[in-house]
């Protein structure tokens, strides 16, 4: 049988053409507007002269005044870009295996609409790491540096503070566990040959299954690049997402038992597992991470341990 053919719409702005460039930015957004992030970008491009474009993909919001609005962008750009506009959701593994097709240059690097590069240099940095060591793939960090977070938001801000934004002196003692699909930088052969599992569709878990088929390959090179995360989370929405990633959790454990069974979230599911009627009393972890009057040490606490308990029935 063959696949289905996916609609899309192109819009590329007038510097493409004669571009040749070293690395391809990837930027996939739905239902947000990626307009300011690359207007940042942009900043940089009179020092790059040619050497960095940017594809965009818009993963079939069916938004034609945000398409409209972020071609406008596009064409107002002095870096290359390309705009690909899809007319259905293909998921988010799906939609960026197609950015990769779209790009030119022999270095990739996603990153996701709601980051803002830290750094006024930021795509020379990648540019001179590339130059410098040709890596396989490569990390550059994320930080809360750019964040005043609303009231609702804290509880994320806390969360990302303890596991995503670490610098790189300590996210190289542990290479694969902070590897992230957003401000990764990986080289167009090793992408190719290792594109993300497209059946993997929860959130995080995309990241740690393409994380550890790359590190029984590949070096994986930490450096100090980061992005902040401007799209936070509110407490509900967050355990949505754990709660819809939950079958993720099972199809990575099938696939890489030897890998998955040393983390923590394993050997702690394991013995939640254990645990007399486990699904009567796991609400009252959500409820508590919600409860904004709680202490925010114990909410992020009950929100780490509520996402171990919804995983621990893949176990």
């Amino acid at each position: 049988m063959n696949a289905p053919v996916v609609q899309e719409w192109i819009v590329d702005n007038g510097a493409r053409a004669a571009a040749h460039p070293r690395l391809s930015v990837l930027i996939p957004f739905l239902n947000d507007n990626p307009a300011p992030l690359i207007e940042t970008l942009d900043r940089e491009a009179a020092r790059l002269a040619g050497a960095v474009e940017l594809v965009l993909l818009d993963n079939g919001a069916g938004d034609d005044e945000l398409a409209h609005a972020v071609a406008t962008a596009v064409q107002s750009l002095t870096l290359p870009a390309r705009l690909v506009q899809l007319f259905t959701n293909q998921g988010r593994a799906k939609a960026r295996n197609r950015l990769a097709r779209h790009a030119r240059a022999p270095h990739l690097l996603f990153l996701d609409s709601d980051m803002a590069p830290d750094a006024p240099d930021f795509l020379e940095r990648y540019l001179e790491l590339i130059e410098a060591r040709q890596p396989a793939v490569a990390f550059g960090g994320f930080s809360l540096a750019q964040i005043d977070p609303w009231p609702e938001h804290r509880l994320h801000c806390r969360l990302a503070e303890r596991r995503d934004c670490a610098p790189a002196a300590v996210r190289r003692t542990r290479p694969a566990k902070y590897l992230f699909t957003s401000n990764l930088l990986v080289r167009r052969d090793v992408f190719e040959a290792e594109p993300f599992d497209e059946s993997v569709a929860g959130w995080g878990w995309k990241d740690v299954e393409w994380g550890v088929r790359i590190a029984r390959a590949h070096e994986i090179v930490h450096l100090d690049n980061p992005t902040t995360h401007l799209g936070l989370e509110t407490p509900a929405m967050i355990a949505l997402k754990y709660e819809q990633s939950a079958d993720d959790f099972g199809r990575i454990l099938e696939a890489h038992p030897d890998v998955v069974r040393s983390y923590p979230t394993y050997q702690v599911g394991r013995l939640l597992k254990l645990t007399p009627l486990l699904r009567r009393w796991r609400p009252a972890l959500k409820a508590i991470a919600l409860a904004e009057p709680a202490p925010m040490a114990l909410r992020a606490f009950s929100m780490r341990l509520y996402r171990v308990a919804v995983s621990a029935d893949a176990i």
